[in-house]
């Protein structure tokens, strides 16, 4: 399926590449990094693509999850470079006040807000990458169930999200190396899990995801927004 195809215009089907859906002069795509492991916060990324892009740049764009680390990379670039776009994060501690589902939901606010402060436009709808809509919000928004594979300011806000966060467990794993988050990017493989019953759980481990592996936490994290 062509990405691009989710602003076709529904009534006559037309498929055409276009970069606006009827009746909104502007298109932000917005997607999650981090909802599924049990150590580091959750990432989100908006993207709002700028007119005139050169689409053969994008040929390769895909959900951030079919595509290799070195293509994510090089997608990273490129699509900063034509879009606006914003990366925010929640940290564990307030994913474990407000759960990883609100969390998540709040970082793509934070992101789309942003862009939206960026574009400074109106007749916006933001894409939402899932099959909840951000809670407290007032622009027009649609979720997208799997957008990431049929959106391309989704997919795109799905590399920002995932590099970013990639990066970071990368940057953290120093600090812990024996957790070995460079590899896992905190999901619980056998390694990490391994480790925490060794070692106890980090400032960086989500309590929650982890009540029947023993060990209390080490030290506690201040909530921020990055």
């Amino acid at each position: 399926m062509n990405l691009f195809e989710f602003d076709k215009n529904e009534k006559t089907n037309q498929t055409n590449l276009l970069l606006n859906i009827p009746n909104y002069s502007t298109i932000i795509g917005c997607d999650e990094a981090g909802r599924g492991p049990a150590a580091g916060g959750v990432w989100a990324g908006a993207v709002c693509f700028k007119n005139n892009i050169n689409t053969k740049n994008f040929e390769k764009l895909n959900d951030s999850k079919k595509l290799t680390p070195k293509k994510r990379d090089e997608l990273f670039e490129i699509i900063k470079e034509n879009s606006f776009w914003s990366i925010k994060a929640i940290t564990v501690e307030k994913i474990e006040k407000i759960n990883i589902l609100n969390a998540s939901l709040l970082a793509m606010k934070y992101a789309a807000l942003d862009v939206i402060n960026q574009i400074k436009k109106n007749n916006i709808l933001i894409l939402v990458d899932g099959n909840k809509l951000i809670k407290d919000f007032e622009y027009p928004q649609k979720y997208i169930i799997k957008g990431d594979s049929k959106s391309a300011s989704i997919a795109a806000a799905s590399i920002l999200a995932k590099v970013s966060r990639d990066r970071y467990m990368d940057k953290i794993d120093k600090e812990y190396p024996i957790y070995d988050w460079k590899n896992n990017k905190g999901y619980l493989t056998k390694k990490h899990i391994e480790a925490i019953q060794k070692n106890g759980m980090t400032k960086y481990h989500r309590l929650s995801f982890l009540k029947n592996i023993t060990k209390s936490p080490q030290e506690s994290l201040e909530a921020i927004i990055i």
